[in-house]
């Protein structure tokens, strides 16, 4: 026990062969923390072991070496089709061999179709939820010690095998003596030993690479500790049922989303029972299809729940490979697994909300300022070669539409572009990568043809839209003004897409706005409408008298003089507004007489009032300035005939 302790300060729960000898630890309560990722703690222990870890660095890169000196001569002997099969098989037996580290390197690699050949691909799949299990002694043993009794005396039916096996742990089906179907996961054994020698592993390259190679910015120590960390909560089942029923309470009233039950009389640190799940893989598209549900729509469904979960609430599944994602008969999508969460700060969601909307709308001044906020670029840094370089790669190398991008696409074209510059990829992010390129590598599989992004772009109008808090009421402010001037197409543009987002409320946004505009906050946003109501009620009148008047003196016969030249072009805030109109008409939740109602409440607010007669002063100002100028200057010599 003395060696295990040098990893944890207080004993972990887990069966563990040190030494050739098997040590059991206590089984912490849950309220226990031992159980968290300490490097300092793993450092330590490992670093009096160092043939240990040159063993396991042997073993990792000996059958790797050997891969690709089979993958070469395939390419000398022009075989590489004809054993694409045996190399892909190859690949997955050794993931498998090399344990849970590798073997989730492997899952998310078998969701990008884009990346891997299919054939790989295929074999990788079966990483997900086909590994090789162990023997049900060690699990019944396990349930035993977490739960305090025999499995016979705890379910009323257990599988004689289990149905799945995951990279750590496997699942049988059951019955609690009450009725209830459950799916029972069982952790595998020795999990703490390999994972923590992995880790260290990976930690000391990082640390290497971090200080050895300058061109390298990102802190690959730091991003190594952000999900060493994630993957040390997966060993506590506990904290996995916690995940659950957390990300139950956030997300559960989404109507086409389901969380499974967590049983906690029937739960341990090492065993998990929750309610079983009947359903589909979303990559087994054809029985999706069978069962009469669109599997792309799923796919959509998972998308606007990822974008809640990454922009709303900050609490999100960092691990949503196809074994983790369920279509359910009744056409529903259903998370299973919450070990592997992670959560985002406010400033942080509200800042890749605002970066995507300054990408699509190919603002880079407001996008290099993004990167600040969200701890890509230092405060101090110097913006001016940055600001061309994005400018550089998303305006001109994207083509019309940025949404049409696939996600892969931008963080390729990043990470290009920060290798240039001095940017830091900060650790939150690559959990954020992780879960978005497996989301849309499924989503790949699926529809070739799908953009991610173009699916997010609703979701995030409508937050801009909707969300009353400051830091995206001002950058709604920022997006639709600018240099004094109101910018129509950001706006309709905005609205366009926000109506077809899924819980889009035209009735909730129309009372937002208002309340938003009569606001302290909304000062800004007054002051502009009164300026742009007063310029192009002064342009519509001016140009309909000119009209009339040009009108009788032509029945009179006089001369017609030359239309000002600040008139000859039609004001188009009035086709601006006609389009608004459209699109509202056009949006679900459209009500007339609602919209009336909001009209009337309005137009009796003392706010509506003083901007009534601040427009009318306006108007006056012009119409007395112009009087003046007719009265003590001299008209403008005629340059044409009205057309």
């Amino acid at each position: 026990m003395s060696e295990l302790t040098t990893i944890s300060s207080k004993p972990i729960s887990d069966t563990i062969t040190v030494d050739s000898q098997t040590v059991i630890a206590s089984i912490p309560e849950p309220e226990d923390e031992s159980w968290r990722y300490d490097p300092e703690r793993i450092n330590a222990y490992y670093e009096q072991r160092f043939w240990q870890v040159i063993g396991r660095l042997f073993n990792i890169l000996f059958p790797f070496v050997y891969f690709a000196s089979g993958l070469w001569w395939d390419r000398v002997t022009k075989s590489v089709e004809k054993n694409e099969r045996k190399r892909g098989v190859q690949v997955r037996n050794i993931l498998t061999r090399l344990g849970p580290t590798y073997i989730k390197i492997g899952q998310a690699l078998s969701t990008r179709p884009d990346l891997v050949p299919r054939v790989y691909v295929e074999e990788l799949t079966i990483l997900q939820d086909q590994l090789p299990s162990f023997p049900n002694e060690i699990a019944y043993r396990f349930i035993e010690e977490e739960l305090g009794a025999h499995p016979e005396d705890i379910y009323a039916e257990l599988s004689a095998q289990p149905i799945a096996a995951a990279s750590l742990g496997q699942v049988y089906q059951g019955y609690l003596k009450t009725g209830e179907k459950v799916a029972v996961k069982v952790q595998r054994p020795d999990l703490l030993q390999s994972i923590t020698l992995d880790i260290y592993i990976m930690r000391k390259l990082a640390q290497w690479a971090k200080k050895n190679v300058k061109r390298l910015r990102s802190d690959l120590v730091a991003i190594t500790d952000e999900l060493a960390g994630r993957i040390f909560e997966e060993l506590n089942y506990f904290q996995e049922g916690r995940n659950a029923e957390h990300f139950a309470e956030l997300y559960g009233h989404i109507q086409e989303i389901y969380i499974p039950k967590i049983y906690w009389k029937y739960t341990g640190k090492r065993v998990l029972t929750m309610e079983w799940i009947d359903g589909t893989k979303l990559t087994n598209i054809q029985a999706i299809q069978a069962q009469g549900i669109d599997a792309t729509h799923l796919v959509e469904v998972g998308v606007n729940c990822s974008l809640r979960q990454l922009l709303e609430h900050g609490f999100f599944h960092a691990d949503p490979h196809p074994g983790n994602l369920l279509a359910m008969p009744d056409g529903r999508l259903a998370y299973l697994d919450f070990g592997m969460m992670s959560t985002i700060k406010p400033n942080q969601r509200y800042g890749l909300i605002e970066a995507v909307v300054h990408l699509v709308n190919r603002d880079f001044e407001a996008l290099a300022l993004d990167y600040i906020e969200l701890d890509f670029l230092t405060a101090d840094t110097d913006l001016t070669p940055i600001i061309p370089a994005l400018s550089e790669v998303f305006g001109n190398a994207l083509g019309a539409s940025v949404a049409e991008l696939n996600f892969k696409s931008i963080t390729d074209k990043m990470s290009t572009m920060m290798y240039e510059l001095p940017f830091t990829v900060p650790a939150y992010y690559a959990l954020i990568i992780r879960s978005m390129v497996t989301l849309e590598g499924i989503a790949i599989g699926i529809d070739p043809n799908f953009k991610v992004l173009s699916k997010a772009y609703p979701y995030i109008a409508k937050r801009l839209l909707t969300d009353p808090s400051p830091e995206l009421r001002s950058s709604l402010k920022e997006l639709l003004f600018k240099d004094g001037s109101f910018r129509w197409n950001r706006l309709e543009n905005l609205l366009k897409n926000a109506k077809d987002s899924q819980d889009y409320d035209f009735p909730t946004v129309v009372n937002q706005a208002s309340s938003f505009l009569f606001s302290q906050r909304g000062d800004f946003i007054r002051e502009s409408l009164i300026e742009e109501i007063v310029n192009s009620l002064d342009i519509l009148g001016r140009r309909t008298w000119f009209n009339f008047s040009t009108l009788v003196k032509e029945q009179v016969g006089l001369t017609v003089q030359t239309i000002p030249s600040d008139l000859q072009e039609k004001p188009n805030n009035l086709e601006h507004l006609r389009t608004v109109a459209d699109i509202l008409r056009e949006t679900p939740g459209f009500d007339v007489n609602q919209l009336v109602s909001i009209i009337v409440q309005l137009i009796q607010k003392p706010e509506t009032q003083q901007m009534g007669l601040k427009i009318f002063e306006g108007l006056a100002q012009k119409a007395i300035v112009r009087l003046v100028r007719t009265l003590l200057l001299e008209p403008e010599p005629v340059t044409k005939s009205l057309p």
